[in-house]
C-alpha cells in the first residue's frame, strides 16, 4: 500500500506516506489497495459519464454512485474490505449503464461514439487476488519513475481535492440537495485525471477548478442545511449528562443526526452530538427535538477513551472513524459511508437496531 491523502500520514522527508501493512488511521494494505482500484473504475465511469453530459444525457444514479464512491476513500470513513469488493462490482456495473447512456445520445446526436482505453474497459476481476492485482494500475505512484514526483503529486492533489468536495456534495446530497451542472464537473475533473496528465500547468489549472467546483458545493451545502434546518445562531450547548439512556452521534451529517432524533422520539432516550456534530444545536430545525440533550467529548481523535466511558449505543456518521475498541465495540454501529469490518452497519437509515 501507499497512502498520503491525509495529516495522519507517517512521513519523514518529501513524498514519504504509509507503506506499511497498516496506515496511521487503521487502514490496512488490502483495503488500501481495494480504494485505488475504486477510484480507477470510477474514473472510467466518468470517462463515459463526461462525454454523455456533453451531449445533454446524464444519469443521475450514475451521478450520485460516482460520489458516493469518492466519499467511501476518504481518510477514517470506510474500512471494512468486503464492502468495497460490493462497491467495484458495483462500479463495474455503474460503468456499463454509463457507456450505454453516452452510446444512446451519441446515436441521438448522429455521432460515432469513441472506443475509449485505460480505466474506461479495465476488468477488475472476481476474486481478491485478482482485485488485488489490477489495484496496481490505479495506483498512487503509478508512472513516478518516468514522470517524477511533482507530477505525480499535482495528480493526488487533483484527486484528494475532488474527495473532499465529493464528502460535502454528498452531505447535500442526502438533504435533498442536487445539481447536475456540478455532477458533470466531477465527471470532467475525473475524465482529466483518467488520462493520467503529465502537464504542470494542466494539473495547475484543474486543481483551481477543484477549488471552484467546492466553493459551489459548499453553497449547496449551506442552501440544503438552512433550508432544511433554518439559519443557524448563537446557542449555549449543555455538556453534562442528562439521567436517562442514551446515543452518541458522532461525524457532520446533520440528516442521519435527524433521523436519530426522529425515530427515538418519545422513548425517553436522550440524544448526544460529539466531535464535529456539535454545530447541530444551533440549527433550530434541530433544537426543536427536546431530547437533543447535549454535546457529550471534543474531537473525533479522542474517541477511544471517550466512547469507553460513554454509557449507550453510538452512531457514526462520517470521516471520523478510528478503530473500535473492545470497550464499545458491541454497542457502535456504523451509517452512510462508514464501514468497519464486524461492526453493525446501518442500511437505509433504519436506527431501530441502535435504538
Amino acid at each position: 500500500m501507499f497512502c498520503y491523502q491525509c495529516e495522519q500520514t507517517t512521513r519523514t522527508r518529501r513524498g514519504d506516506g504509509c507503506a506499511n501493512s497498516v496506515g496511521t488511521c487503521g487502514k490496512d494494505a488490502v483495503t488500501a489497495d481495494l480504494q485505488d482500484l475504486l477510484i480507477h473504475l470510477v474514473k472510467g465511469v466518468s470517462m463515459y459519464a463526461h462525454r454523455a453530459a456533453e451531449l445533454g444525457a446524464r444519469d443521475h444514479d450514475v451521478d450520485v454512485f460516482v460520489v458516493e464512491s469518492l466519499f467511501t476513500t476518504l481518510t477514517n470513513v470506510n474500512f471494512d474490505p468486503a464492502r468495497f469488493e460490493t462497491l467495484i462490482a458495483q462500479a463495474a456495473a455503474m460503468r456499463e449503464r454509463a457507456r450505454a447512456c453516452y452510446e444512446a445520445a451519441c446515436a441521438k446526436a448522429g455521432q460515432v461514439p469513441e472506443q475509449l482505453a485505460g480505466p474506461a474497459t479495465c476488468d477488475p476481476g472476481h476474486a481478491m487476488d485478482q482485485l488485488l492485482q489490477k489495484a496496481q494500475e490505479g495506483a498512487i505512484t503509478v508512472d513516478l519513475n518516468r514522470v517524477g514526483a511533482d507530477v505525480v503529486g499535482l495528480r493526488a492533489l487533483v484527486l484528494y481535492g475532488i474527495k473532499g468536495a465529493a464528502a460535502y456534495f454528498e452531505h447535500a446530497h442526502v438533504l435533498d440537495q442536487d445539481d447536475p451542472a456540478i455532477y458533470a464537473q466531477f465527471h470532467r475533473l475525473l475524465n482529466f485525471l483518467a488520462q493520467n496528465p503529465t502537464g504542470v500547468d494542466d494539473l495547475l489549472g484543474r486543481a483551481l477548478d477543484v477549488g471552484a467546483l467546492n466553493y459551489q458545493v459548499m453553497q449547496q451545502l449551506d442552501a440544503a442545511a438552512t433550508g432544511r434546518y433554518g439559519h443557524p445562531e448563537p446557542t449555549a450547548v449543555r455538556t453534562t449528562p442528562r439521567a436517562g439512556k442514551a446515543i452518541l452521534v458522532s461525524g457532520h451529517d446533520l440528516r442521519y443526526l435527524e433521523q436519530v432524533l426522529e425515530q427515538s422520539a418519545g422513548l425517553g432516550i436522550n440524544v448526544y452530538t460529539h466531535g464535529e456534530l456539535l454545530p447541530a444545536h444551533a440549527y433550530p430545525g434541530l433544537k426543536r427535538f427536546p431530547h437533543l440533550a447535549g454535546n457529550y467529548g471534543s474531537a473525533w481523535q479522542n474517541q477511544h477513551t471517550e466512547f469507553a466511558d460513554f454509557p449507550g449505543a453510538i452512531v457514526m456518521t462520517s470521516n471520523c472513524l478510528i478503530e473500535p475498541q473492545p470497550a464499545y465495540r458491541a454497542r457502535i454501529f456504523t451509517s452512510g459511508p462508514v464501514g468497519w469490518p464486524d461492526v453493525p452497519h446501518i442500511a437505509g437509515r433504519d436506527f431501530r437496531p441502535v435504538i
